[in-house]
């Protein structure tokens, strides 16, 4: 009998730039998301507003994409909880898919 691989989950999180310093210390002090890709300006619309980086809507966006295992995946989101708490208007958005 072969032993079933865990399922693999994609999480990605998107946040204002002034935030990325508070998702990085509760991602490490959780202990999870050692690994990612990060991608540091992030230009679009969501529900919180325009992030274009221009003069009419300045404010930016970053992502960190993680690859892990669904435990994980949920303690992502757990260890932001507050971070999003703290920070409501800043857009926080922490988004998975197996």
């Amino acid at each position: 009998m072969t032993k079933r691989k865990p399922a693999i989950t994609r999480v990605e999180i998107i946040a204002n730039r002034s935030v990325e310093d508070n998702i990085h210390e509760a991602l490490a002090a959780a202990g999870v998301a050692k690994h990612y890709t990060k991608t540091p300006i992030v230009h679009g619309v969501g529900a919180k507003g325009p992030r274009m980086g221009d003069p009419v809507w300045p404010e930016e966006n970053f992502a960190l994409v993680v690859w892990c295992e669904a435990d994980e995946a949920r303690l992502i989101k757990e260890a932001l909880e507050p971070v999003k708490a703290q920070y409501p208007n800043e857009g926080i958005k922490v988004f998975g898919a197996e």
